[in-house]
């Protein structure tokens, strides 16, 4: 069993607009956006990153938002629920908030004696606030929303499966533990991880495969806090029989991917260098920041991006 994993990283989805990707996070959600720079496939395509001060590894929902791409069909093989942590006694507040924003999707809810209230984003994304009192990360200040009543950082995804078996097994490989069961879900957390420590796991045999589009994860990454960690990480996976990449050079993250025996597309990412390699704490996701091998497109991208607020 690995010990290097310490809870999830990011989570990277898929978005229309922009400017309403954009709105959403940082508005209605009082998020900061930690960076703004390009898709290194498709450079004249947004890569945005939403999350507390410092876009700390737990905290990070990214986004590539493809003008015209149609709705994702949500089924099984794919991240479910990105569930973020916020204070005990404070869903009321966020029902109020997403009521005046007009939020659609929300509801309130009891998990695993958890208090929750879904929401959906923007292009269908299935969303969730969970209470959780002893969540200790400090919030985003600056986002609109009061502090006491402000996100923490992600509480948990929970991945839709036709059989959770041999994907559950792969994350106790990775140092998870099944923690709770109910019904369909599974339920396992990490010990000693970043705050972002759950994965839910539910089974659905009868369900229809998913299809990626907009309002639909892309991956899910898990943290390590350097390359020598994650290294270890990697040979440990392809000792099991996993097809991993190499390590890809992600600017403020290297990463590896490798696809799960439920389908979804999971990730290993490094807590280093961090969003602050390329402008200061003070200013970070303000400036159009772009990789290496297309920073001879910058007037270009400059005329072709949306132009967001903030």
């Amino acid at each position: 069993m690995l010990d290097q994993i310490k809870g999830l990283h990011h989570v990277t989805s898929m978005a229309g607009d922009a400017r309403q990707n954009n709105d959403f996070f940082t508005h209605k959600l009082g998020l900061r956006r930690v960076k703004k720079t390009v898709n290194f496939d498709a450079p004249d395509v947004y890569h945005l990153y939403y999350g507390d001060e410092h876009g700390t590894p737990g905290s990070v929902m990214t986004y590539f938002p493809f003008p015209d791409i149609a709705r994702g069909r949500h089924g099984v093989g794919e991240v479910g629920t990105t569930a973020y942590s916020v204070p005990a006694g404070t869903l009321g507040y966020w029902e109020k908030r997403f009521a005046d924003e007009g939020v659609a999707g929300v509801s309130r809810e009891e998990t695993f004696g958890e208090k929750r209230l879904a929401f959906a984003g923007p292009d269908g994304d299935g969303f969730a606030l969970v209470e959780d009192k002893a969540d200790s990360r400090a919030p985003w200040l600056k986002g609109g929303i009061p502090a006491d009543e402000a996100i923490r950082g992600f509480h948990s995804v929970s991945l839709r499966l036709k059989d959770g078996g041999a994907t559950e097994e792969l994350l106790k490989f990775m140092g998870y533990e099944q923690v709770d069961k109910s019904g369909s879900v599974s339920r396992l957390a990490i010990k000693n991880g970043n705050g972002a420590d759950v994965v839910d796991i539910e089974s659905l045999p009868t369900a229809g495969f998913a299809n990626l589009g907009a309002g639909s994860v892309h991956h899910v990454a898990f943290a390590v806090e350097n390359r020598a960690q994650q290294l270890e990480v990697r040979k440990a996976l392809i000792d099991t029989g996993y097809g991993v990449t190499p390590v890809i050079d992600r600017d403020y993250f290297w990463a590896i991917y490798f696809r799960t025996p439920g389908g979804v597309l999971f990730e290993v990412a490094t807590n280093e260098p961090g969003f602050d390699r390329d402008e200061d704490t003070a200013h970070l996701g303000e400036a159009l920041k772009l990789p290496t091998q297309h920073q001879h497109l910058r007037p270009y991208l400059k005329e072709h991006l949306q132009k967001l607020e903030g």
